[in-house]
């Protein structure tokens, strides 16, 4: 509107942008453009021009198809609350491709008065969607290197069909594409002939300065090709918008290369507004007697990743330590809306800004696309919307991970945090990647910890009671440690909570870079019941912070009953109560031994030898020998009720009338380890599971306050520069008649490389699938265990003994199972899983 004698120049739309300084201030930017160039070229011979248009039409013809892109665009700019519910732009089945769809449904929720129940005055309003995708996700793992060859080879072919009575069929070859690195929009192109055999793919993108769209076509069943020798076929190419040809391409291809690149040019405005709502068509086409066609509509690339994004102060414009997070997730839908879900946590002061952002050309300079602050809500921390006005740069930069989400705040204007927003690739995993995940950050740790990485995890339990988790984390500096760990730990009890406390803490798995995943399928019951509640937590540590550097609660409520019992065992309360037997029965990781069932997690001392341990680990017997500490007094006794002799340093009797009195006062030391109480005085070597007892270590139990204080075993300083221990029993090493060069790399490091990775165990290196027997400092080589080297994750376990079912039961020196005497041997396998 420009004074007279101008007045309204109808061709020339303005609109009022929001910009941001560096200080945070927000003032308005006027853009205008001339939109004549965009306007459409009219059908009939002779348009019009109504009054108050800035574009011909012809005559008798409804203006809103030609005017749809400054319609459209006009009501975006317009206040929400003063559009109707017919003009507003929502998401429907009419605006999704064909296997897609979406219907919302609401219901109020008031009290009954024809129930005989109490009626209430309460109201409620649900909302539900219902939705179908046409995608189907799966991963293959495990791949065996013949089927790696093939599908480098492209050699291998993959094949669908339905379960309906028709049984249709189809398949196609797997190959690998110079295209798919920069595809942003795709189209699946179909015939509306039934039975046709033809079809293809056009995989598309944007280029990153002008208006130009590149695309790439793949082709199947369109040409026939009798002919061995290969055959020019003329196809056109067409951009359509409904039913109306915007762009025409005519090309020749072969019969025999069915790829097709070409290059649309300079689309305008209009073209590109309909690029971003899904509603272009791209149509191939055969020419000839026998002309054939198939088509379908452009949207944005579709895949079975998930967008989100890890906001830290770490990558902030100005980058910080304060602890706190950011978690955001997004959908995008086929007709250009973008759905969100951001929430936040240990801010230093109140958010004033949230934002979707380009990355700044200058530090002071940036460039805000649209402001989520309006949807926050200060109580959850959390801002849900939709976004339904991207447009096809957007999302074009949205599926090249070139956008970024930023939180700004009252003492950090520019913003506190700040994360890139990109897709996390498929994994297969039963995690619940459509629900906002468990935000990671120091500011979860007790006590807090100021960093700049923060984090998030998706978490669930499924069917079987296996613990599903992914975990990405960002912000973590480059000059610290990338090598973390994370751990899912569960409370023990409601309190304080003591961090140095290992009791519930499990290892899930340590990984290099920004993203963990993987099953957990040993997992105890107590910790399935801390999910549950949701008194459980994941953390992530790194040797700068290895008590933990961020942290999140998790709940995951399950219906998990079974499970390894936590450690508080059943054998404790022998003494108070008896489990029922019938009971045990039923409990699949019970253990049967010596003709008596014995519960999973449980310690007993066998009847065949009183001088050895035995507990049962998911339906093997375990049985270690009491293992003595060695003595320095001058005189020793053995009593008939111990396994160990002790010292007699007085008189026989008056050291026998002690034990009587520790035996009539039971006051003494209870242990963990063992799980057993110990006399005060007494001394023993510390059992530590699975490796079973440590005998270079040295436990005493001081006295009758209850303290355990353990020790490690002195061994003489050698002169010698490479010792060696002569037996694994062995507790110190001794120096070599000879010195002799120590080989391979027990001594260097290794450089780490591109395949495989390597284990380190003690000093040694191990090579991917390598299996050994640990060597444990205080106790040497444990032959009954093996450790074996998975992608740079050592793992061990216990050889697992056979069931007996004879009377007589010994174990000889140097075995790592007991077995029958005095009678044909008999045994029991229990097959099982392999945790």
């Amino acid at each position: 509107q420009l004074p007279v004698p101008f007045g309204v120049m109808h061709c020339v739309q303005c609109h009022c942008e929001p910009q941001k300084n560096r200080r945070g201030k927000v003032f308005g930017k006027v853009n205008c453009k001339n939109i004549k160039q965009d306007c459409p070229d009219p059908d009939c011979d002779e348009p019009i021009l109504l009054p108050g248009h800035c574009c011909k039409t012809c005559p008798k013809v409804s203006v809103l198809d030609a005017f749809e892109y400054f319609h459209e665009k006009s009501k975006e700019k317009e206040d929400d609350l003063h559009k109707s519910y017919n003009d507003r732009s929502y998401l429907s089945s009419e605006d999704m491709g064909p296997g897609e769809s979406r219907t919302d449904f609401v219901t109020v929720l008031t009290g009954m008065t024809d129930s005989w129940l109490p009626s209430s005055g309460g109201v409620a309003r649900a909302r539900f969607s219902l939705t179908r995708t046409s995608l189907i996700c799966g991963v293959w793992k495990n791949l065996a290197k013949p089927l790696m060859r093939q599908l480098q080879s492209e050699q291998m072919r993959i094949r669908m069909t339905t379960l309906t009575n028709r049984r249709e069929e189809v398949e196609g070859k797997i190959i690998k594409h110079r295209a798919l690195f920069a595809e942003t929009f795709s189209s699946t192109l179909t015939s509306k002939e039934e039975n046709s055999g033809m079809g293809g793919i056009a995989m598309l993108t944007l280029s990153d300065t002008e208006n130009n769209l590149h695309f790439i076509l793949i082709l199947q069943g369109l040409i026939k090709h009798k002919d061995k020798e290969p055959v020019l076929v003329p196809i056109r190419v067409h951009l359509v918008y409904r039913q109306h040809i915007l762009r025409e391409i005519l090309a020749n291809i072969t019969s025999h290369d069915p790829d097709f690149a070409e290059v649309l040019t300079d689309l305008n405005s209009r073209e590109l507004f309909w690029l971003s709502r899904g509603q272009l068509e791209i149509a191939v086409a055969t020419e000839g007697q026998d002309p054939r066609q198939i088509s379908g509509f452009i949207t944005g690339r579709k895949s079975c990743d998930t967008i989100q994004s890890v906001m830290s102060s770490g990558d902030a414009l100005t980058p910080g330590k304060t602890g706190g997070v950011g978690s955001a997730i997004f959908n995008l839908h086929d007709n250009g809306t973008l759905d969100y879900q951001v929430q936040v946590a240990g801010l230093t002061s109140d958010m004033v800004g949230l934002t979707i952002e380009l990355k700044p050309k200058r530090r002071n300079k940036r460039s805000v696309l649209y402001d989520l602050m309006p949807e926050y809500n200060k109580a959850t921390g959390r801002a849900v919307g939709s976004w339904s006005r991207l447009e096809a740069r957007h999302i074009h930069m949205l599926l090249q991970n070139e956008l970024f989400i930023n939180v700004a705040t009252a003492h950090s204007q520019d913003g506190e945090l700040r994360g890139q927003i990109k897709a996390l690739l498929y994994s297969g995993l039963e995690a619940p990647r459509h629900e906002l995940p468990t935000p990671l950050a120091g500011h979860f740790v007790s006590p807090l910890v100021r960093t700049g990485a923060s984090g998030h995890a998706w978490v669930s339990v499924d069917k079987n009671c296996h613990l599903h988790y992914e975990i990405v984390v960002a912000g973590l500096s480059k000059t610290d440690d990338l090598t973390v760990n994370a751990h899912l730990q569960g409370l023990a009890e409601i309190g304080e909570i003591d961090d140095t406390s290992t009791a519930h803490k499990q290892l899930l798995t340590g990984f290099y870079g920004s993203q963990a995943q993987g099953v957990l399928k040993d997992i105890s019951h107590e910790l399935l019941q801390h999910l549950d509640q949701g008194t459980a937590f994941i953390q992530v540590s790194t040797k700068l912070n290895p008590r933990g550097e961020i942290r999140g609660w998790v709940h995951v409520p399950n219906n998990c009953k079974l499970g390894t019992n936590g450690d508080v065992e059943e054998a404790e309360f022998d003494d108070f109560f008896v489990t029922d037997p019938e009971e045990l029965k039923k409990d699949p990781h019970m253990c049967f031994f010596e003709n008596q069932h014995h519960a999973h997690g449980s310690r007993w001392t066998p009847n065949y030898d009183t001088c050895f341990s035995c507990s049962c680990q998911k339906r093997t017997v375990i049985c270690d020998p009491v293992i003595c500490p060695t003595l320095t007094c001058s005189q020793t006794i053995q009593p008939e009720d111990k396994c160990c002799p002790i010292c007699d340093e007085r008189k026989e009797s008056k050291d026998m009338k002690a034990l009587e009195r520790v035996e009539e006062n039971p006051e003494g030391c209870y242990f963990e380890g063992d799980q057993k109480m110990h006399a005060p005085g007494t001394t023993w070597h510390p059992f530590v599971p699975p490796f079973g007892y440590i005998k270079c270590a040295v436990c005493t139990c001081k006295g009758s306050t209850g303290e355990v204080h353990c020790e490690k075993v002195t061994c003489p300083v050698l002169t010698c520069s490479h010792p060696v221990r002569r037996n694994p029993s062995d507790c110190c090493k001794e120096c070599p008649e000879e010195d002799k060069t120590p080989v391979g790399l027990e001594h260097s490091d290794m450089m780490q490389a591109d395949g495989p990775r390597h284990c380190k165990f003690g000093k040694n290196y191990y090579q991917n699938s390598d299996n050994w027997h640990p060597w444990v400092p205080l106790v040497g080589e444990m032959k009954c265990i093996t450790c074996w080297c998975d992608h740079g994750v050592t793992k061990c376990q216990r050889k697992q003994c056979p069931m007996l079912t004879c009377s007589n039961i010994t174990r000889r020196e140097g075995s790592c199972c007991p077995e029958c005497i005095g009678e044909k041997s008999s045994w029991i396998l229990n097959i099982g899983k392999n945790v």
